[in-house]
């Protein structure tokens, strides 16, 4: 059994963070604010492909819809 380890990098700047420091994972407030806005920016995106059917469903629902409202538009130019 893999003994687990108390430290870990932090995943700005890579530094070496405690399990039990105040900013963990981060090492610090700046590098929380940083990764936050990496996320907020769209620098980060999940790039897992949808496997729930009910998502899916849903989604197919939407596309089909979307041409029919686009159609019906009365100020909807060609």
């Amino acid at each position: 059994m893999a003994k687990k380890s108390s430290t870990l990098r932090c995943p700005t700047c890579r530094t070496l963070v405690l399990k039990g420091d105040k900013h963990f994972p981060f090492c610090s407030d700046r590098c929380r604010v940083i990764d936050l806005g990496k996320w907020a920016s769209g620098g980060y995106v999940i790039s897992t492909p949808i496997t729930d059917p009910e998502m899916l469903e849903s989604l197919v629902e939407e596309r089909r819809k979307k041409p029919a409202e686009e159609s019906s538009d009365p100020d909807h130019k060609h």
